[in-house]
């Protein structure tokens, strides 16, 4: 039997969207075997998270250098549009929609097959450590939007 291997962080497809699959635990679910509503954050974060990383953003080494650059979220909007059950393997797809100043926003799903469970809209400030907006450097603006 063979299997298709996808990579531990995802991959992003022609479109520039990013796929990470994760399954859902117990210990995502609520009394009544769905997910809970709080632990989307968590899969969107790691959408988030793995989606820079497929594109060679290492967050450790931005907040590093000498200004500093960390992303902070400053709003997002979700939609719950259907539940998630034990044993399901989600489909987490992130894509940059904006990246511009200092700041970006990023359009996010979650899907069980062809169903979509969550949409989301986030935007995310750049910062440098002492807490002040931070330009995005353009070549990383570029990265973010696929160009």
């Amino acid at each position: 039997m063979t299997h298709h291997h996808i990579p531990l962080s995802g991959e992003i497809d022609a479109e520039g969207r990013h796929h990470l699959t994760q399954r859902v635990y117990y210990e995502d679910t609520d009394f009544s075997g769905r997910v809970y509503h709080a632990r989307y954050l968590h899969f969107l974060e790691r959408g988030r998270t793995d989606y820079l990383r497929c594109l060679g953003v290492a967050q450790g080494e931005l907040a590093g250098d000498e200004a500093g650059l960390v992303f902070v979220v400053g709003r997002m909007e979700i939609d719950f549009k259907a539940p998630a059950l034990m044993d399901d393997v989600l489909t987490v797809l992130t894509k940059t929609e904006e990246a511009a100043g200092a700041r970006m926003v990023i359009a996010q799903e979650i899907r069980v097959g062809d169903r979509l469970i969550v949409s989301a809209r986030v935007q995310v400030a750049a910062i440098s450590k002492a807490g002040r907006p931070r330009r995005l450097p353009p070549e990383l603006a570029a990265r973010l939007l696929g160009v």
